[in-house]
């Protein structure tokens, strides 16, 4: 999907929004629209301009939560008109 992910081995995923006001909109929307709950993490926890939702999957997530997850993902960043990433080719 082109989402910017901050893979460095952890179990913990963010994905960099780069803005406060988008960040936590996001965290709403996923909340209320899906049930799905992210953590909005803004300054002064992370450096302004690398504002992210940090994911904890666990092994009770299964692929169909992960499915619904990135679905959900895909339409509010659409709907945000955010960024993707640069596909590596």
């Amino acid at each position: 999907m082109g989402l910017p992910i901050i893979d460095h081995g952890s179990h913990i995923v963010p994905v960099i929004v780069g803005d406060p006001v988008h960040t936590k909109k996001l965290s709403d929307m996923l909340l209320e629209r899906f049930g799905i709950y992210v953590q909005p993490i803004n300054y002064p926890t992370v450096p302004r301009g690398t504002e992210r939702l940090r994911f904890t999957p666990s092994p009770v997530h299964g692929s169909s939560e992960i499915e619904t997850l990135v679905r959900a993902m895909d339409q509010l960043w659409a709907a945000c008109a955010l960024n993707r990433a640069e596909m590596a080719g």
